[in-house]
């Protein structure tokens, strides 16, 4: 289920482009609040080199870069760090106004007063407290890029300052670390991580296909659930979990590997609803001899098999399919990053060895929403 919400500004101020809520999200951004981006102009010392970030990936985005500001070295100005940490202590203490005050007068005209609280509650109910900033670098000499750990996450904050040291460009988004490994695909040949026939519902590459590329860690992740001959995941009404063909179903290890996080005790949803607060469920991480990382979520509660530090075989069950976490529907989520965290990983493009795709058997294939797919026997 994937609600949206896009309103648009009538003129050039500022617009706002949001996702209300989907089902299966594990970047934490799945509450009340939407995602906001403003714009007033691009920054004008990057104007040859811009490229429009692409909301899929981002979290949370403000760009109100007013004035040019030339910073050359890579050592945090005094002048930054006052107005970044003054920033820090007006957010941990609520003091939204103060925050307001410390912007410059264009960006308090693009983004007035209630529209800067209603962004920074929802960031705070989301994320929670600042509890670490750390100075990074400068980027493209306008803004100051620090590494920022709040309670519940971990993003990227990037501040540029006017000349009467007031805040005129805020940029927010989800941390990546530019030195963790870099993965195209996977070069473990896999199964698929279940027995029968399943359909896709999310997967492909693009927003049409798979709306898990608005995140960094999933975009090639898929949704799979099982349909009958008329197209319905469920038997009869869909009200209760045990009427999904799906649910219970056995899941799969799709290669040999090391279970390296194992989540279990959360409870399944009624179908329809959605359980936030810890979104993937129950879950289970296996990382491959080739250090791929396979995320498994939404299993049903106490039914995982395997222990953390447990070396699997390829077949080997490791629990049945739920409903539990941020999941409409009992469905399989899984995919593939490049690291453990899943806060702070990239996704890897999924390719599955040899598997039956709508009847015909396909070599080395990613499959795409819709398709119906099984392993080759």
């Amino acid at each position: 289920m994937v609600l949206t919400d896009n309103i648009k500004a009538t003129n050039s101020a500022f617009a706002i482009d949001g996702v209300w809520s989907s089902a299966d999200s594990f970047v934490v951004k799945e509450s009340s609040v939407l995602r906001i981006k403003f714009c007033a102009e691009k920054p004008k010392t990057v104007t040859s080199n811009y490229k429009e970030p692409n909301m899929i990936d981002k979290l949370i985005l403000i760009t109100l870069t007013l004035l040019t500001i030339n910073v050359f070295g890579q050592i945090e100005s005094s002048t930054y760090k006052i107005v970044a940490d003054k920033f820090v202590e007006n957010y941990n203490e609520n003091d939204f106004k103060s925050i307001f005050d410390s912007f410059s007068l264009e960006m308090q005209s693009a983004l007035p007063l209630d529209k800067a609280t209603d962004f920074l509650k929802g960031l705070k109910s989301q994320a929670g407290q600042i509890t670490k900033l750390q100075f990074v670098k400068y980027v493209n000499g306008t803004y100051a890029s620090y590494k920022t750990n709040f309670e519940r996450a971990l993003f990227t904050v990037n501040i540029s300052v006017d000349n009467n040291s007031k805040i005129n460009g805020l940029f927010i988004k989800p941390f990546t670390d530019e030195n963790l490994p870099k993965m195209e695909r996977n070069i473990t040949k896999l199964q698929l991580p279940f027995n029968g026939e399943w359909t896709v519902f999310w997967g492909g590459d693009t927003k049409e296909l798979n709306y898990h590329i608005e995140n960094q860690a999933q975009k090639n992740a898929f949704d799979i659930v099982i349909k009958d001959e008329k197209g319905n995941s469920f038997r009869i009404d869909g009200i209760t979990n045990e009427d999904y063909y799906a649910f219970g179903k056995e899941l799969i290890a799709p290669c040999d590997g090391e279970i390296v996080l194992v989540v279990d005790g959360i409870k399944d949803n009624k179908p329809g609803e959605l359980n936030p607060m810890y979104a993937p469920g129950n879950s289970v991480i296996i990382k491959t001899d080739k250090n791929e990382y396979l995320f498994f979520a939404h299993f049903k509660q106490n039914t995982i098999k395997v222990k953390q530090g447990q070396n699997v075989k390829q077949g080997e069950l490791l629990g049945l399919c739920g409903n539990s976490g941020n999941s409409s529907e009992p469905h399989l989520h899984f995919h593939i990053q490049n690291i453990e965290d899943m806060n702070a990983a990239t996704g890897v493009k999924c390719y599955f060895d040899k598997l039956n795709v709508n009847g015909q058997i396909k070599t080395d294939y990613s499959p795409i929403k819709n398709e119906k797919i099984s392993n080759v026997k």
